[in-house]
């Protein structure tokens, strides 16, 4: 620690301990006079706000404060003067470059030999990155806050529509439980990325994985990391036509196998375009002409209409006894987060 004036007097060894303690310190520790003028200075507030010890001794603290909290220090001087401390608060001071940074202060009053207040310690301790995990929380638990409310939305919507379209209470008690399941495997994946996305091929993979038969589904396309909209929707879309598959399809019987392919294209105006094509085949088995009126439900309202609505795209459904293609074509921008590229296209199979 520099000092000036030789203002503390104090036993030589208890003196260079103190000031190795000071020095050592990852806090900022920074001595004053009653008129707020810089008297010492360690390495952790060079470190902290840029300035060297020869750059700060001899100026006024008010060189580390914003303008518009100028009167912090006036109130601070002002305590110190009655011989009171300052409590840790948090604020913000100014670094050398100009830049702000968020710090705990907390200030004390030095006296001499004799008791009287000749100036204040200050110390300061950089709370940036604590602050910045607050803000994190912050906005994780707005978004979640409103994903719940969407949840609670899509659950009434799916019991409205499942209800309209069941015969008797236990077939309407197993579609709500497999949906809200659907909806459950789409929120653990982002619960596991704290919300920031979730891979397509992920998202896929965990819908069917409840149906079987992996080595009848093949995934192709680009490596794409889904935001939390489409991984909701997506994921609807999927579980309806994988249960869809698993009772009429091709996942129903011997021989069925179905493809997902997805690619990035050009589109108007230089607009990126995102294009999955769900196709499956299967061998026709009794009662398909049937099946194909029971299959007009929940399923297709999803596929149709809200899973393009809600990422601002379009779809086409199409049937038939031993083929089912979906297609659905949105903007890019509804469908991955923001600053992940799709360069880098990879095929698997599973």
């Amino acid at each position: 620690m520099t000092t000036t004036g030789g203002t503390f007097r104090q036993d030589a060894s208890a003196d260079a301990r103190l000031a190795a303690i000071v020095d050592s310190s990852y806090d900022a520790i920074i001595s004053k006079n009653l008129n707020s003028i810089i008297a010492s200075w360690n390495h952790a507030a060079e470190r902290m706000f840029g300035y060297s010890a020869e750059e700060a001794i001899g100026r006024s603290m008010l060189i580390l404060i914003p303008e518009h909290l100028h009167d912090e220090e006036t109130d601070i001087i002002g305590r110190i003067r009655r011989g009171e401390g300052v409590a840790s608060f948090d604020t913000t001071r100014k670094r050398k470059d100009g830049s702000l940074v968020a710090v705990s202060i907390t200030v004390s009053p030095i006296r001499n030999h004799s008791g009287k207040i000749i100036g204040a310690s200050t110390i300061a301790r950089d709370i940036s990155a604590a602050k910045e995990s607050e803000r994190r929380i912050r906005l994780l638990m707005r978004e979640v806050n409103h994903r719940v409310k969407n949840q609670f939305a899509v659950i009434l919507s799916m019991i409205r529509e499942t209800s309209k379209r069941s015969t008797h209470p236990g077939e309407f008690e197993e579609l709500i439980r497999s949906r809200i399941m659907a909806l459950s495997r789409s929120h653990d994946l982002l619960v596991t990325s704290e919300w920031a996305g979730a891979s397509l091929f992920d998202l896929i993979q965990e819908h069917l994985k409840p149906f079987g038969h992996e080595e009848r589904i093949s995934l192709s396309g680009p490596l794409l990391t889904l935001q939390s909209n489409a991984v909701q929707n997506l994921g609807m879309a999927f579980h309806e036509l994988g249960t869809n598959s698993s009772k009429y399809g091709a996942l129903a019987g011997e021989g069925g196998s179905i493809e997902i392919t997805w690619t990035v294209e050009a589109g108007p105006e230089a607009q990126r375009l995102f294009h999955l094509v769900w196709r499956e085949t299967s061998n026709a088995h009794a009662g398909g002409e049937a099946n194909e009126t029971a299959r007009k439900g929940f399923g297709t309202v999803v596929l149709q209409r809200v899973a393009p609505q809600s990422l601002g795209g379009s779809s086409s459904l199409e049937r038939s006894p031993s083929a089912v293609k979906w297609t659905l074509t949105a903007p890019l921008e509804a469908i991955i987060v923001p600053l992940f590229g799709t360069e880098g296209a990879s095929d698997f199979s599973v």
